[in-house]
């Protein structure tokens, strides 16, 4: 299992998992949070985000999510019936730019 990385401004986490569409066991999330704990004050950031499968399973818990993919199609995708603390851009991550800090990046399947 990846160990968490430590930078100034992120905690990077690096999740290798099987892609499935559905995990009954909840198994990501599980994993999610014991790198990152809790979420609920946290500002969460999601690169390769796609069609938001895995962002849907941790968003209720953070504070605000944003969510990042050069797909157009999957970011649609994703934006459909979104709450309004979460938000999915059609954007690549070197050209990507917000001006708050994230506490926590996540990058399942994007490197």
């Amino acid at each position: 299992m990846a160990e968490p990385v430590e930078t100034t401004e992120y905690l990077i986490v690096i999740l290798a998992f099987k892609m499935i569409k559905i995990d009954p066991e909840n198994i990501e999330l599980t994993t999610l949070l014991k790198f990152t704990g809790s979420l609920s004050v946290k500002r969460v950031l999601e690169v390769g985000c796609g069609d938001g499968r895995l962002t849907w399973q941790y968003a209720s818990l953070a504070r605000e999510v944003v969510g990042i993919d050069p797909d157009q199609e999957q970011i649609a995708a994703a934006n459909q019936n979104r709450p309004s603390h979460v938000h999915f851009l059609a954007a690549d991550i070197i050209d990507f730019h917000d001006p708050l800090p994230f506490d926590v990046a996540i990058l399942s399947w994007s490197l």
